[in-house]
């Protein structure tokens, strides 16, 4: 009996407190902040972003430049076939020459071309810019709640290690009361039966962990290795949390809004460019020629004629283009707006949720196994029916540890809708 009270003591003392540790003990811990560093450093997504920097400089260097000249020529050897011309200019009665020309032409940009093309580049790596914050912004939050269902797996498979070994000591105490004759031979039985019931879920839990783990490393473009471990607290509801803000946050700042907003003005002055761009680029030509009898120095325009065809077809291109962009500011504005109101929904229902728990139903499952507790030492019930009682202590302290990740799961989705941090 002593011992049987002094098990239950224990199962007690399990408490509230839920422990962080793994079952795999070994390697380096990192918190959630330390994570997210790692994968903002580490994941492709990242380095694909930059690239897309790199390639949006690259086409402002290419907008700003001249267009370079044309040098044509060619040369070759002369006879003068008519000598009645033969002695005219520098090159006195000469019957052969060596003969050559060369032409240089030089583009010259419609001002107002250049400048829209150049607007467009400009606005082409000022949205690459925004779309590394986007980028950043939402691999952080896919971080935070592959972190935080870590967290959870960890906090679950430690509940189940702490619940198998009190069944196995419940076990052995049930067995030596059968062995004594105090207690009926299938008492034994179900005690069994509880301690495979409890390795199984222990098993269930520590895969789960496995899995979780792999998940965040993933995140990380693989840095945090096969054994390491997490540590850290979920969040709690933040003070002054209110929707309006939250929506006007959302509009003012988050960047993938930003991105179609200069997406949009960018279709504006590719607009501008394709109609500035019927103004026919003008090449300035100045030639020379060396020829028997005759050397000069000539100078010329060349001007393309838009007689037949004026860009109606990129015009009318770069109009649905900006059509669609449009649609698509207007489509993704509605869904950040459904997803911030959800998800504060979601923050608001589960920290009621939260609430119910820390007011009240912690402390009555605690109190529901103090009673079956002291039944036990009145001899009124068995120790199996204090293991019921415990079983649905553990169960409520897990159903706790989903509402504190679900809650810190929502945050995290928030602060994904806002654009931000709460």
């Amino acid at each position: 009996m002593g011992l049987g009270l002094v098990l239950i003591s224990g199962m007690i003392s399990l408490g509230f407190g839920v422990v962080t540790a793994s079952a795999e003990s070994g390697g380096q811990v990192y918190s959630l902040d330390m994570i997210v560093d790692l994968a903002l450093a580490k994941n492709p997504v990242v380095s694909s972003a930059e690239g897309n920097i790199e390639q949006q400089k690259g086409q402002q260097t290419a907008a700003g430049a001249y267009p370079n000249p044309t040098v044509a020529g060619s040369g070759g050897h002369g006879n003068l076939q008519d000598s009645g011309r033969a002695g005219i200019g520098p090159f006195l009665d000469r019957q052969s020459l060596t003969e050559y020309n060369f032409v240089v032409g030089q583009p010259l940009e419609w001002p107002a071309m250049r400048a829209a093309r150049q607007r467009v580049a400009d606005l082409g790596l000022a949205t690459a810019n925004v779309g590394m914050l986007e980028t950043r912004l939402n691999l952080a939050s896919q971080v935070k709640v592959a972190f935080y269902d870590l967290l959870l797996a960890q906090q679950d498979a430690d509940l189940a290690r702490q619940n198998l070994d009190t069944v196995e000591g419940v076990a052995r105490i049930v067995k030596a009361r059968v062995k004594s004759g105090e207690a009926p031979q299938f008492e034994a039985i179900k005690a069994e039966v509880e301690v495979l019931k409890a390795r199984q879920q222990l098993a269930r839990a520590d895969n789960l962990v496995r899995i979780n783990r792999v998940a965040v490393d993933t995140l990380t473009g693989g840095a945090l290795g096969p054994s390491y471990q997490v540590y850290g607290e979920f969040r709690i509801l933040p003070p002054g949390l209110r929707i309006e803000g939250l929506m006007a946050r959302m509009m003012e700042q988050h960047p993938t809004i930003q991105r179609l907003l200069k997406s949009v003005e960018q279709s504006d002055w590719k607009i501008e460019f394709e109609r500035q761009a019927r103004v026919p680029t003008v090449t300035v030509n100045g030639s020379y020629w060396r020829e028997i009898g005759r050397e000069a120095v000539q100078g010329g325009l060349s001007i393309p004629m838009p007689l037949w065809y004026r860009r109606q077809g990129e015009i009318a291109s770069s109009l649905g283009i900006k059509r669609r962009e449009e649609a698509e500011l207007l489509r993704i504005r509605n869904e950040l707006g459904r997803a911030v109101y959800q998800h504060y929904q979601d923050v608001r229902t589960t920290a009621e949720l939260i609430e119910v728990f820390d007011r009240g139903l912690l402390k009555q499952a605690q109190e529901a196994l103090r009673l079956a507790q002291f039944s036990f030492q009145q001899g009124a019930s068995s120790l199996l029916e204090v293991l019921d009682a415990q079983r649905v202590q553990r169960q409520i302290l897990l159903d706790y540890a989903e509402a504190r990740r679900a809650l810190s799961v929502s945050l995290a989705r928030l602060e994904q809708a806002v654009g931000g941090e709460l």
